[in-house]
């Protein structure tokens, strides 16, 4: 049975991007149907052999969501699909501004002011949010680190299973705000500080190899797979339907970059790690 996700999430946050993303991944994508006909479609879009990955709804990008119609409806999809899940998408008030300030759209939440807009919106969407099985923050990446991210995220799917992802990140380009997990990395040997090292990324193995060669990053690669070996369980047992783990060294580029992949190879996650900022 094809698993069913809802997508929702704050105006001008990413859901367009998103619903290309899920399309590449061979998913049936349906946009801003009615909410009375979700249930129905859902049952017809999952009947039979369908040859989809999964069947995404992608909910409220031309008009306002109502938080309370919605769970209802995930509920029912919960009753006959067990599967369906949400997925919010989210934005710091100021970046929202920005991008609807280059778009030049109109807000589906009419106020005096934009800002007010986006305040109305982020308070009667909280339940939403709230409610999600997954909260993802676009705020800090661009829109081909978003389509990344889904494709690490929903390329492998398992209903019943949890899926894990990670993710190497600079603090100086900020804490990602819609991970679960985040474990700081700058008290390793920084290779910025080796030249030839410098130009390179956690990525390449002269790299990798100087920061996992020195105790103190064996001793956290040892304490945090003993760590996630318990916790992953746990957390699947509880329902938990996505983890995010996230590593940080000062510029996102060396030490948490060749830590995640370490922890990846342990752990045998077979997705990618997201790797926030390598690029920058």
């Amino acid at each position: 049975m094809s698993e069913i996700l809802l997508v929702t999430g704050m105006s001008g946050a990413g859901r367009s991007t998103v619903s290309a993303a899920l399309e590449d991944l061979g998913w049936f994508v349906i946009d801003n149907l009615p909410l009375e006909l979700v249930v129905r479609v859902g049952e017809l879009a999952t009947a039979g052999n369908l040859d989809y990955t999964g069947v995404a709804f992608v909910v409220g990008r031309s008009g306002r969501v109502q938080p309370d119609a919605l769970l209802a409806v995930e509920q029912e999809l919960q009753l006959k699909h067990g599967g369906a899940k949400i997925l919010f998408l989210d934005a710091p008030d100021d970046v929202l501004i920005h991008r609807y300030e280059g778009n030049r759209r109109r807000h589906p939440y009419p106020a005096p002011t934009l800002a007010d807009s986006i305040a109305s919106e982020r308070l009667l969407l909280q339940p939403l949010r709230d409610a999600a099985d997954l909260v993802i923050d676009t705020g800090s990446i661009n829109t081909n680190q978003l389509r990344s991210r889904i494709v690490e995220t929903f390329a492998t799917v398992g209903n019943d299973s949890l899926r894990v992802s990670l993710v190497s990140f600079g603090y100086a380009n900020g804490i990602p705000r819609d991970v679960d997990l985040v474990f700081d990395c700058r008290f390793l040997p920084n290779p910025h500080w080796v030249e030839e090292l410098r130009p390179m990324t956690g990525l390449d193995e002269p790299v990798s190899t100087y920061v996992l060669d020195h105790e103190p990053a064996q001793h956290l690669v040892r304490d945090v797979v003993s760590l996630l070996e318990w916790q992953i369980p746990a957390f699947a047992k509880e329902g938990k339907s996505y983890l995010s783990v996230a590593f940080g060294c000062t510029g996102g580029r060396h030490r948490s970059v060749a830590i995640a992949e370490e922890i990846r190879r342990r752990l045998h996650i077979t997705n990618d790690v997201y790797h926030r900022d390598i690029a920058r």
